[in-house]
């Protein structure tokens, strides 16, 4: 029974929110709270919720303050020289902007933390999917992607989980499978080849100097908001053209007159968020921590007078809010799911339908199961409660665990769009683009390219 509602639950969650018929914040709460009732441990829901939120605790703390500190160095302007190279790359061209996109997420993704590629993936491309008008959850769906091939680094978390769940070297089981990684991260450059011409095809070849913006927008993060007039339009001559200068006027991020830009602070800033990314990669303090201390200090030195600091946390204060909340919200979602039992009631029932012949191609199995699994369930509750067990029947059989351990990574695509990473409702969240919306672009697009790497892995041999 537990089995068939928690896999009800989650169903209905995800219909709710991809039909718009609930709010995440709404569903995340309100509908594990009813299945709660449903499973008969109504009485136990806060004890439930309570463990969750405290679970969850260091990583909104860790996102509240991760958003401030990258949105401070967005207002100073840290990061416009990478932005305006981003621009220069992918001048109008939709096609140049999908690929930018993915190139870019991939590239901040080493330093291992989905928020902050989200963040300064988003912080650098919004403005161009605005002002010529693309999709963006093309631009969600392509970023999350391609850090969720990226989250498979040692640092990153999932390769980490499974070498210390099945007693294994991290390196062991990252390095052999670098050549099918390699290949998932192609794939998404293709696919964003493809969406970015099926953009260049709806809107035609366009030049900023063509695009009408007719209403004026607010930005993100950064400030200063503005206009810029033309038309779309659809001959071949301005394809790829240079940005104008004045046509940096109202990007986020981008505005060279904003009044929070601090140039005389820039190496500072640059060698405070080195060193902050370094700490981090290092594991010299716990990571909430690191952003707490470098909000403040980037809060403080940048803008020394209270004011300005009152007016910095409260540009930034509605996307704390809608993160932490969503966070918050998911906690109760993921405490029902594991105070109930239904987690471990869904896993048990996976394994024990695996067919006995099988078991020779247990790799297999893990790679396919792993793509659903982290979807609808943590990261530690997939590699340190159900991939144990997955070893045990490969063993059983001669499948080593260095092959189930690699094999277990390749969900990682599909998983940094789970409801359950707090990483995605910072993606968008600040894309402005409704869950339901993101979820119902990505899911497909996401398991093909986890399917790819699974499918590279077996033809290399590593899995």
């Amino acid at each position: 029974m537990l089995t068939i509602l928690g896999f009800a639950m989650i169903a209905t969650f995800l219909v709710l929110i991809m039909l718009k018929k609930m709010s995440p914040i709404a569903a995340l709460v309100l509908i594990p709270a009813l299945f709660c009732v449903f499973v008969g441990k109504g009485a136990e829901l806060g004890d439930y919720v309570i463990d969750g939120v405290t679970g969850l605790a260091p990583t909104a703390a860790m996102l509240m303050f991760a958003i401030v500190y990258f949105g401070v160095m967005i207002d100073v302007g840290l990061f416009d020289p990478v932005v305006r190279g981003i621009l220069k790359f992918c001048r109008a061209d939709p096609l140049r902007i999908v690929i930018g996109t993915a190139l870019l997420a991939a590239v901040v993704s080493l330093d291992g933390d989905g928020s902050t590629t989200f963040m300064i993936t988003v912080s650098a491309m919004y403005p161009l999917y605005k002002r010529l008008k693309m999709s963006l959850v093309v631009m969600t769906g392509v970023a999350a992607m391609a850090n969720g091939v990226m989250n498979t680094l040692p640092w990153g978390g999932p390769t980490a989980r499974a070498a210390t769940a099945l007693k294994v070297d991290a390196s062991d089981i990252f390095v052999p499978m670098i050549p099918a990684l390699a290949v998932g991260l192609v794939s998404v450059l293709v696919l964003a080849c493809v969406l970015g011409r099926r953009e260049r095809k709806r809107l035609g070849v366009l030049t900023l100097d063509e695009v009408l913006v007719e209403e004026k927008e607010t930005v993100l993060v950064g400030g200063g908001c503005g206009k810029s007039s033309a038309r779309a339009g659809g001959s071949g001559s301005g394809a790829g053209a240079d940005l104008p200068e004045e046509d940096d006027e109202g990007f986020q991020g981008l505005d060279p007159h904003r009044p929070t830009l601090r140039p005389k602070l820039y190496w500072f800033n640059a060698l405070l968020t080195v060193a902050l990314l370094t700490a981090m990669i290092m594991e010299w303090l716990p990571i909430p921590v690191l952003f707490l201390l470098g909000a403040a200090l980037a809060l403080t030195v940048n803008f020394p007078h209270m004011p300005d600091q009152k007016a910095r946390i409260a540009a930034h204060a509605e996307n704390v809010l809608n993160v932490s909340g969503m966070v918050f919200a998911a906690a109760v979602f993921t405490g029902v799911l594991q105070g109930t039992g239904m987690v471990d009631h869904m896993a048990t029932w996976l394994v024990d339908n695996i067919p006995d012949g099988m078991g020779p191609h247990m790799a297999l199995v893990t790679g396919v199961l792993s793509i659903p699994l982290t979807y609808f369930m943590s990261n530690d509750g997939f590699y340190f409660g159900i991939l144990p067990v997955l070893a045990e029947a490969g063993h059983a059989h001669g499948v080593s665990s260095l092959e189930i351990a690699r094999a277990s990574i390749v969900g990682q695509p599909l998983h940094m769009s789970s409801p359950l990473v707090p990483a995605v409702y910072v993606l968008v969240g600040m894309a402005k683009v409704e869950f339901g919306d993101h979820t119902r672009f990505v899911v497909k697009w996401a398991a093909l390219t986890s399917l790819v790497v699974l499918g590279a892995g077996i033809l290399f041999g590593t899995v």
